[in-house]
């Protein structure tokens, strides 16, 4: 039999005692539950306090489970950071990985703060409101509706996993409600705006300091494929490899109706018709765990995709897709000073780290970023909705098409857009044949025709 360590003393055999861990100087409890033993922290350095705390300690959990609750707690940090180790396995492991490091960002960096100190079966109301208080204190604003429901499903997972534990029971798990600032709508860019957004680049391209120029070449095509494909701004591009690109290239000879006499024939003038488009094949976001989605991409996504393949790899985009399938296509390549050239250095592909400020003092420097009618700024996100505006109002797009295509819901559509998809039905709500069919005739039929009715004597 082994010597018992002299940092272990009991208290009670085989069902108390204390020990010190190593590297430690605070006394730890161990106690027995239900044949289990349980361990927990006397807060106490002296042995005498120490053992005097376990036995309290020993006692309430016995207490607790004579009167049907959990004899078990933990505190919610330790418990909160149990669930942020199976988030971050499953984000390596490729499992809803855009939700789970949201919900490991949200337990992070507050609830864990926040929360931390109390026992994870303690959580009441009062506790609660103390979150939302230090929760907008934190954020310097107060949080969305979606963000609310973000947070509270993180909150959910630490409850349901201190109950799969045994460290709270179902009944005092508290009710979470989200009842924070609701989302406002984004503001889009108006047609005109479009084309002063697309019309800029090139110029503040050129101007820009030797070292940025090809972030801004790179921030200019960004722009081009989210107002063509309405993806969401951030991982839906900048994860898009090579490989995730399908082209669809057709060329047609149509005849203009213009004929010319040539070598005493008649000879009608054709012109050539070139039609490049692509789909995108978008698998991080929101639409991960459905498998993904198919966005359509016109000409323009076409050419912006072609533009990053000659300025990396020198070769146009077909070729791109070919030799380099697995390669990132949102990156630029490295400045490389003088120095570094004639050293030999090789200019490496580098992802932008955020296009958010960049994207920011484009539109500062050419007068676009606050909205004029409702004075709000501009976010990338606006991007998305002037694509989803402009494809209901000008291009007839139906919901149906639109949600398959941007990868979100009716529902969505209908609470974002539902002044816009009003504007879009106005020449059906019209009901100009309707009106035709329903006209009064000058010349009513005889069947029709106005009769007295003789009141009846009294």
């Amino acid at each position: 039999m082994s010597a018992r360590k002299e940092t272990t003393h009991i208290i009670t055999e085989g069902e108390l005692l204390v020990a010190l861990r190593e590297r430690s100087t605070i006394w730890q409890c161990r106690y027995k539950i239900d044949g289990v033993w349980q361990r927990t922290t006397t807060g106490e350095r002296d042995l005498k306090r120490a053992k005097a705390k376990a036995k309290e300690i020993a006692l309430e959990a016995n207490i607790r489970k004579k009167n049907n609750i959990t004899p078990i707690t933990r505190l919610f940090r330790d418990v909160a950071r149990g669930v942020v180790k199976k988030l971050r396995d499953d984000i390596a492991q490729g499992v809803k990985k855009a939700a789970n490091r949201d919900y490991e960002i949200v337990l992070t960096n507050y609830l864990i703060p926040i929360l931390g100190k109390y026992k994870v079966d303690s959580i009441d109301y009062e506790v609660l409101a103390e979150l939302d208080e230090k929760r907008i204190e934190k954020m310097k604003r107060v949080p969305s509706q979606s963000t609310l429901l973000t947070h509270n499903a993180a909150l959910n997972m630490v409850f349901d996993e201190a109950i799969y534990k045994g460290y709270m029971s179902p009944v005092s798990k508290p009710l979470l409600k989200a009842k924070g600032k609701k989302s406002e709508k984004r503001v889009e860019f108006s047609v005109k705006e479009v084309k002063a957004l697309r019309g800029g680049f090139e110029n503040w391209i050129k101007v820009g300091r030797a070292d940025t120029r090809e972030l801004r070449a790179l921030l200019r095509d960004y722009v081009e494929v989210l107002l063509d494909t309405g993806a969401r701004p951030g991982k839906e591009l900048l994860d898009l490899k090579w490989v995730h690109v399908e082209l669809d290239i057709k060329s047609d000879i149509q005849g203009t109706g213009e004929f010319v006499e040539e070598e005493d024939q008649v000879l009608e003038i054709f012109n050539w018709k070139l039609e490049r488009s692509l789909y995108l094949k978008i698998l991080t976001g929101k639409t991960s765990k459905k498998g993904g989605r198919l966005a359509f991409g016109t000409t323009n996504s076409f050419n912006a995709l072609d533009r990053i393949a000659q300025r990396n790899y020198e070769v146009r985009l077909p070729e791109a897709i070919e030799k380099y399938p697995n390669d990132y296509i949102f990156r630029y390549r490295e400045y490389l000073n003088d120095e570094e050239k004639k050293a030999g250095k090789k200019p490496r592909l580098i992802p932008p780290t955020s296009f958010v400020k960049l994207f920011r003092t484009y539109l500062t420097e050419h007068n676009l970023l606050i909205d004029p009618a409702t004075n709000k700024e501009r976010q990338p996100y606006s991007l998305r909705h002037t694509y989803a505006t402009m494809r209901l109002l000008h291009d007839q797009v139906t919901p149906q098409v639109l949600v398959k295509q941007m990868g979100t819901s009716i529902a969505m559509l209908e609470k974002h857009y539902d002044h816009i998809m009003t504007k879009q039905a106005a020449h059906q709500l019209k009901g100009d044949e309707t009106r035709q069919l329903i006209r009064a005739d000058i010349v009513l039929d005889e069947k029709y025709q106005y009769k007295e009715t003789k009141k009846k004597k009294t």
